[in-house]
């Protein structure tokens, strides 16, 4: 049926087909008024009669579109009408034939998802549903697969947002929040209105619908970056492979099918390389009033007595709050307030609590909001009394809090909580010594001098380490733009004491041979009035600014002075201290134009550092983990957890498992040879004469065995000596040589 069918689309439409097909088309016409008549009482014949007529039909109607235009329209209503009584293979032939007439261009994609949408959120067949599911993200992904289709995403995105708006305690939205995450995560749809569709089902009555919506932000994006690694991961098609194949087994269509197939397959990937990588923005970054969204969540779902949200959601809800106050830097006082009844040892998921709250805080939350809470965690968690792993969690919480919000701890707290490093548990020890090492970064002026380290000590004493301050941005800058200047200071260094110049450099001297060369550049360029350097001016003694009272300030009257001879110490250590301010701010970006090759040279050191900072050796120089933690990533309870576990003996399954982290899975010990006859046989070589030999067949070389036995010396020698010829030769073929 399927070959005759295919063969009446390929030959044109003339009227003797057409006379048959005008037979057919009235035969369906008539099945479909009987059908119609009692739609659950159909016999079984009737049925398939029908169901055979719909799948002709559907084939040809592209030959016939005059004769069959009210086809479309027809199977569309049996399917809204009777799905509920329609039998299971003639429902699917009837859906399977709409999304044929869509391939044909006889509907258009809008007209076919409205009709399967309208069912999918209707009917009671699981199996039915399924399907429909399938069938929508399939015709979705295929009128997005050349060009992206926006009249067809925003008809859609509006179809699915009224479906979750109009209703908030129904479940119908759940299929809404289905199909947006599932396209979400291929990429198909990644615009602020698919954000919007689920922002709407985040505030839904439905606890479904809520979960759903709420694990899309907490988990969407990371869902798409592994489908992406799945899809950059698969095996590439050995092309060679195939054509070596090809040409020594016997040929035939379906192998030289495979070989085209494998060649398109190849210049599909290599073009997708070319193509410019797409902007993947988070979830989070496309939301329209994240301010807003926050606060209303948060009252609806948290605040709310009569929410119908047990405790593992409102953890997740919790989450997606913390996670948009902590990102966009909001402002809701009310949310912090919030967390001091369930900080206690004794409530269930403590940790997440824990975490929602470090997560939740940032440099704008003013500090005498954080400090009770801090306050708080150090009563109930840290002290003698408490349990190993508590104390660890607690340390470990008021660290992530910290390293946000420096200026939420005092100096008596936590200087009490610097002496834990003294602790005999390790996990509380190892707490301590990162609370300790964050203030040493971030305000080593509140720790005691035997504390704070030699770095920070000297860099209180020089002034590179100032006071901050609440509400004070950093501003921002290239990073890793410290590591090039080094690199350029080195090199400049390097090429004057091979010149045999002094490596010291004075002020501007490091710029001048850097500024002429222009070969770091791809064009040539004109010479600019930059590179005649800095100009010196005099300075203009009798100009001075003060805003004290004196007439005569201090500064002026040290600079006309003469030094005495007991001043020349502190006057040395005063330039030093100021040159290393100098350097501590890189003014590299600020000062001069970066050339391509200094992006380039940028991009190497900046992933020499990453690799170093990897390295079991350099984890002491590290600054602390949350500061290295990118913005976008989450921090879960495993975290706070994480030096908990150095609390508890281990057994010898966690030891293994632990060392088995992070290392590549390996296989069962095999002989080299057993590996060599593996790789051979993936790569679809053949083995050699003497492996063959060893496989054949023992009766069938019984009869060259006993030939040899019965050979005469003459024989034996003339033998031995053609082998030795041929030896010589190359082989029977001769190859020697070639």
């Amino acid at each position: 049926m399927k070959r005759k069918v295919g063969a009446l689309e390929k030959v044109d439409a003339d009227f003797s087909y057409k006379d048959e097909f005008l037979k057919q088309y009235s035969q369906y016409e008539t099945q479909r008024e009987i059908f119609l008549q009692a739609p659950s009482s159909a016999t079984d014949a009737g049925i398939i009669s029908f169901r055979e007529l719909i799948d002709f039909v559907s084939h040809v109607a592209d030959c016939y579109p005059i004769e069959a235009a009210q086809f479309p329209e027809e199977l569309m209503k049996i399917i809204n009408l009777h799905h509920k009584d329609l039998e299971s293979e003639l429902r699917e032939k009837i859906i399977g034939s709409l999304v044929l007439l869509r391939r044909k261009e006889i509907i258009d994609s809008s007209t076919l998802l409205n009709t399967l949408f309208s069912i999918l959120i209707s009917t009671p067949s699981k199996n039915l549903r399924t399907l429909l599911f399938q069938k929508i993200l399939s015709d979705l992904r295929t009128s997005n697969a050349n060009a992206t289709n926006h009249r067809l995403n925003r008809t859609i995105q509006s179809v699915l947002f009224t479906l979750v708006s109009s209703d908030p305690e129904s479940a119908k939205g759940l299929w809404a929040v289905k199909i947006t995450r599932e396209l979400w995560k291929r990429q198909i749809w990644s615009d602020s209105k698919a954000v919007g569709i689920m922002k709407e089902a985040c505030l839904a009555d439905n606890e479904k619908i809520v979960v759903g919506a709420v694990n899309f932000f907490l988990g969407g994006d990371k869902e798409r970056e592994e489908l992406e690694d799945e899809s950059s991961d698969e095996e590439a098609v050995d092309v060679g492979r195939l054509k070596h194949q090809m040409g020594i087994n016997k040929k035939s269509k379906k192998k030289a099918r495979a070989v085209d197939h494998a060649i398109a397959t190849v210049k599909k990937k290599e073009r997708k390389k070319k193509q410019p990588h797409p902007l993947n923005f988070s979830a989070f970054h496309l939301l329209h009033d994240p301010q807003g969204f926050a606060e209303t969540l948060f009252s609806k779902h948290l605040q709310n007595t009569k929410s119908k949200l047990n405790l593992d959601q409102k953890l997740l809800v919790l989450q997606l709050v913390s996670r948009l106050i902590g990102l966009h830097k909001l402002t809701v006082l009310s949310f912090y307030s919030y967390f001091l009844k369930y900080l206690t040892p004794r409530q269930p998921s403590v940790t997440s609590f824990l975490a929602s709250l470090a997560q939740a805080s940032h440099s704008l939350v003013p500090p005498d909001v954080l400090e009770p809470l801090i306050q708080k965690i150090a009563n109930e968690f840290v002290s003698e009394a408490a349990a190993a792993e508590v104390a660890s969690a607690g340390l470990n919480a008021i660290r992530e809090i910290c390293a946000r919000q420096p200026l939420a701890m005092n100096d008596t707290l936590l200087q009490d909580l610097v002496m834990y490093k003294k602790s005999k548990d390790k996990g509380v020890m190892m707490a301590a010594k990162g609370l300790l090492g964050l203030y040493r970064e971030v305000g080593a002026d509140m720790l005691k001098k035997r504390d704070r380290g030699k770095a920070a000590a000297m860099g209180l004493r020089s002034g590179e380490r100032k006071e901050q301050r609440f509400g004070e941005e950093v501003g921002g800058e290239i990073e890793g733009i410290e590591l090039l200047e080094e690199w350029k200071e080195e090199e400049l260094r390097r090429k004057r004491l091979e010149m045999g110049l002094p490596s010291d450099l004075e002020l501007g001297e490091e710029k001048i041979d850097d500024e002429n060369d222009a070969g770091d550049w791809e064009i040539d360029e004109d010479d600019s009035d930059d590179s005649v350097g800095w100009i010196d001016v005099d300075s203009d003694l009798d100009i001075n600014i003060s805003d004290s009272d004196d007439d005569t300030p201090a500064a002026k009257k040290a600079k006309q002075e003469s030094p005495r001879p007991g001043q020349n110490s502190t006057k040395d250590n005063t330039l030093q201290d100021e040159s290393a301010t100098r350097k501590s701010e890189s003014k590299l970006a600020t000062t001069r134009i970066l050339t391509p090759a200094d992006f380039a040279k940028l991009a190497e050191l900046r992933l020499a550092a990453s690799l170093t900072s990897h390295l079991p050796s350099s984890s002491r120089k590290q600054p602390a983990r949350a500061q290295r933690r990118h913005q976008d990533d989450p921090l879960t309870a495993e975290a706070i957890e994480g030096l908990a576990s150095l609390s508890k003996k281990a057994t010898k399954e966690e030891k293994l498992a632990l060392a088995k982290d992070g290392k590549p899975e390996r296989s069962e010990h095999r002989s080299t040879q057993a590996r060599r006859k593996e790789k051979k046989e993936q790569l679809g070589q053949s083995t050699t004469n003497r492996e063959k030999a060893r496989k054949k067949n023992f009766m069938m070389t019984l009869g060259k065995a006993k030939g040899k036995q019965k050979r005469s010396l003459v024989e034996r020698g003339r033998v031995l000596k053609a082998h030795v010829e041929r030896g010589k030769r190359g082989g029977k073929r001769g190859n020697r040589g070639m």
